[in-house]
């Protein structure tokens, strides 16, 4: 190709497009790597130049501490001269006040003077206030005393020897004139006087001079702003002193281990060459460097400045070389499309050109290029394919239509959808994802085959559709096609009925045989609802054992009856499931549209209502929606909702009934009723909320408000100094067949401390229904706790003589139904005193209930009852009149007379 003409100077063009950018790139890096050169070696230098600073000052500052030094070493020497060979009577404060008046000690850095005899007490200073003070057992004077030494000490000075400043200490050894220890002289100099020497402006920012002693712990600090440190908090300076201990030298010291305040500073050091003294200076090492990082960012900003304007000129470069080659890419353009289209061989690609007429307008499109699995699509190899015209494929699969969408693709310049292709055995494709994109005069085409996807979405649409156990519609298609119906019913006039179809004892039969056995009646079922319905009505399963049919259409109440009473009585039969016969009944609710309903949720919901209505009546038989049924639901629903409130918000409290002996009067226990007072109904009756809380479930927490107020109530009874009496609770059927109430009753006696005597506990005779061995063992748990046992309502259920035998109750509770009978017939004497007789037998007490007369109390009197309960003896009462009965103790104003056992005969 480099000989054709035509082609040299593109070449060329093409790679001046990368030449420039290349080129701009090149330039930027040189001068980024000179830039970052010349930053690191000002970097160095600065850095070396901090090094030398450093070791200049600590020079320097050494020779300053080992002149101040000598000059104290020289003031003590002559102040031990001075006191060793003075006159005994000058051995005193007058010796330094003489040195003072001749211009000794005057300077203010001298904090005190003073001399302490050998057996450690001061007989001289310049501050009185010490003299008379006791050194003996200080460091310096006990080193002194036992080392003959008269070499000048160096330490820091204790607090009490100046005005609340930092001090150096100097002392001195004083010996006899046999060389025996005759004391020290001490001197306290501000230890500013070793530190001033350098000005904050030559340290710098953050710089440190310091002196440290070789043998003591003594370390002086200041820092460039003027305070100085010795020894205590605020110090900077490393803790340990091994940096220094050795030669002279200059360091960076910087990290955990470095200063105190965690600043980089390059550290000097000098040893004094008279004394075990050291001087530091420590520079900062960020100001040091400040220079160098304003050089780096000045070198930097310059460096960027001219990186943009060299990359501005290469694109510039590169554009106007892109521009040359812009004709060579428009004539490879279609090609390079085709090449990225073809990239995944699973899919079909086609390019096609447009072929226009004589004013501009597309006539046709002609395939230039295709890969084969495209040729495939069509049954045709790609030889084939390529050169046909849209129109020569063949007009009779797709007619005009796809000449259409290319034309709309051309205009728009993107095309996309899913399309069903057209019933052909010469076509390799059901479904195909198209994709059109507008390409220069021409379409690159995009086909993939999602045969498969439209295959499994079809398959998920019937498994959402059609339910997979029976084979009818599901919820959400019955649902979903609702609305059309009702639609046309509204258009044509006709009238619609909505059966909503429950099975009866269907949970009996799968609790006992199993869901296997659950499922083939469900499916029987379903048969046998679809053989009596016509082919226009629709059927659905709801869920579970509920279904849906819609009859349609259906003329009035009469026709929808009809049919239910005809499922009604179809499902009367049993089902023969397997070798059995199992037999489940049906309750139908029927609402009609429009009279019940416009939409779906309505008609189903008002359905529902009514089978509902119709199943608590009595199942097996069919109802109409009545809009009553749905006021008496959602009243109560809004009960429901108000017994919610009202435990949440501690509405419900105990009345107390008392329980007398019989024959005494005298109050031996009582009963805890429940009773709701709602801040807008009143008190509500127990017979409208306790049967509607046994259904919903909520008499299990409502029990345990009332064992928790119960043993609260005792307790608060006897803080008054009130002699109690037992309270006995009732224990719903549900409540006690929950389990739990041992548990709750355990609790609240012990968060109140109510001994267990104190509580009985009332059960009814059918919360005895049941499994024997969980009832014995809940009642044994019960009596292990300390707790009666009361058979409540007793002759109202099921209980037998065996039964009563077995559970070994403490006390039986005769219904009111029995004590109404007694006056009224002879039988009534007789049934009770055969109940009296069987509880004796039984080692039970008996309670009558319901006494409301003297002579239903005369006559438990004669047959031996125990004790009474009834509006007779007394109403139920709140806690605060329970308290006086309490008090009172004998109920009976008097004891009527009693009917002689000969009578009952």
């Amino acid at each position: 190709m480099s000989s054709h003409p035509g082609h040299a100077p593109s070449r060329t063009n093409r790679y001046l497009v990368f030449i420039w950018p290349v080129l701009a790139l090149l330039l930027c890096a040189a001068l980024w790597i000179a830039t970052v050169v010349r930053a690191n070696a000002e970097h160095e230098r600065a850095d070396t130049q901090a090094r030398k600073d450093a070791s200049a000052y600590a020079e320097a500052y050494e020779q300053y501490i080992t002149r101040s030094v000598g000059q104290m070493d020289q003031i003590t020497m002559q102040l031990k001269f001075s006191w060793e060979n003075g006159r005994d009577s000058a051995r005193d404060t007058g010796l330094l006040d003489a040195l003072r008046r001749n211009g000794m000690f005057t300077d203010s850095a001298f904090g005190t003077v003073a001399v302490v005899d050998r057996s450690g007490i001061v007989r001289a200073s310049t501050r009185h206030a010490l003299i008379g003070s006791d050194f003996s057992s200080t460091p310096y004077f006990v080193q002194h005393s036992h080392h003959i030494s008269t070499a000048l000490r160096i330490d820091a000075a204790p607090p009490q020897l100046g005005d609340g400043g930092d001090l150096v200490l100097f002392t001195r050894r004083l010996d006899t004139g046999d060389d025996e220890f005759d004391g020290i002289v001490l001197m306290a100099v501000d230890a500013r006087y070793f530190t001033s020497f350098i000005s904050p402006a030559t340290l710098g920012e953050d710089g440190v001079v310091a002196l440290a002693g070789l043998d003591g712990p003594l370390r002086i600090e200041q820092r460039s702003g003027g305070a100085s440190w010795l020894e205590g908090a605020g110090k900077v300076l490393p803790p340990g002193s091994s940096l220094w201990s050795g030669e002279p030298g200059v360091q960076l010291v910087q990290g955990q281990a470095g200063f105190g305040d965690g600043q980089a500073r390059v550290l000097g050091w000098r040893h004094s060459a008279a004394y075990p003294l050291v001087a530091l200076v420590a520079l900062s090492h960020h100001a040091a460097l400040d220079t160098a990082g304003s050089y780096w960012r000045e070198s930097r900003d310059r460096a960027i400045a001219a990186s943009v304007c060299l990359v501005l000129l290469g694109a510039l470069g590169a554009v106007l070389a892109r521009r040359a080659v812009l004709r060579e890419r428009e004539q490879d353009e279609v090609q390079r499309a085709y090449r990225t289209a073809t990239e995944s061989g699973k899919d079909g690609f086609y390019m096609a050109a447009a072929v226009r007429g004589r004013d501009g307008r597309i006539e046709d499109f002609r395939i230039v290029d295709c890969n084969e699995r495209g040729a495939f699509f069509y049954g045709m190899t790609r030889s084939a394919l390529v050169g046909r015209s849209l129109s020569q494929i063949d007009s009779g699969l797709f007619g005009e239509q796809l000449m259409e969408t290319y034309r709309k693709a051309m205009e728009a310049g993107f095309y996309e959808d899913d399309r069903r292709m057209p019933s052909d055995n010469r076509l390799n494709i059901s479904w195909g994802h198209r994709r059109l994109v507008r390409v220069g005069n021409g379409l690159a085409v995009t086909l993939q085959d999602i045969s498969e996807r439209k295959e499994h979405e079809g398959q998920l649409e019937r498994m959402a559709n059609i339910d997979a156990l029976t084979g009818l519609a599901t919820r959400h298609a019955f649902l979903n096609a609702m609305p059309a119906m009702l639609a046309q019913a509204q258009d044509t006039g006709a009238g619609l009925a909505l059966l909503f179809i429950d099975l009866d004892e269907f949970k009996h039969v799968n609790d006992s045989h199993g869901h296997a056995v659950g499922d083939a009646l469900l499916k029987s079922a379903a048969g046998r609802l679809l053989s009596l319905l016509r082919p226009t009505d629709k059927v659905a399963r709801f869920g579970g054992d509920e279904f849906l049919v819609l009859l349609h259409p259906v003329d009035g109440e009469r026709q929808a009856a009809s049919v239910a009473a005809r499922i009604v009585e179809a499902f009367g039969v049993p089902f023969m499931v397997g070798d059995e016969l199992h037999a489940v009944g049906a309750s139908i609710g029927i609402s009609m549209y429009p009279r019940d309903g416009l939409d779906a949720e309505t008609l189903v919901r008002h359905s529902d209502i009514a089978m509902y209505a119709g199943k608590n009546d009595g199942k097996g038989q069919y109802r109409f929606f009545d809009p009553a049924l749905s006021n008496t639901l959602s009243s109560r629903a809004r009960l429901k909702q108000h017994m919610l409130e009202a435990l949440e918000r501690d509405q419900f409290m105990l009345f107390y009934q008392p329980r007398v002996d019989a024959r005494s009067g005298e109050l031996l226990s009582m009963e805890a009723l429940i009773r709701w007072r709602h801040p807008e109904l009143g008190l509500v009756s127990p017979g409208e909320f306790i049967p509607l809380a046994e259904s919903t479930g909520l008499i299990v927490r409502i029990g345990e408000v009332v064992i928790d107020k119960a043993c609260a109530q005792l307790a608060a009874w006897r803080a008054a100094g009130v002699a109690l009496v037992p309270v006995s609770i009732n224990v719903s059927p549900k409540q006690f067949l929950h389990g739990g109430v041992v548990r709750q009753l355990s609790a609240a006696l012990s968060k109140y401390r109510v001994p267990a005597s104190l509580i009985e506990v009332e059960i009814t005779e059918s919360a005895m229904m049941g499994d024997q061995d969980d009832i014995l063992a809940e009642l044994a748990s019960l009596r292990a706790l300390g707790v009666k046992l009361h058979v409540d309502d007793f002759g109202t259920g099921y209980s037998s003589l065996s039964q009563l035998q077995r559970l070994k109750m403490d006390v039986l509770k005769v219904d009111r139904a029995f004590t109404m009978e007694l006056g009224n017939s002879k039988e009534g004497k007789v049934f009770f005193q055969a109940i009296v007789s069987m509880a004796h037998a039984l080692g039970m007490s008996v309670v009558a209930e319901g006494v409301e007369t003297a002579e239903q109390l005369a006559i438990l009197q004669g047959l031996d009852c125990n004790e009474v309960q009834g509006y007779y003896i007394a109403r139920p009462v709140p806690a605060g009149e329970m308290m006086g009965m309490m008090r009172r103790r004998f109920l009976l104003e008097r004891a009527p007379q009693q009917p002689c056992l000969g009578e009952l005969t």
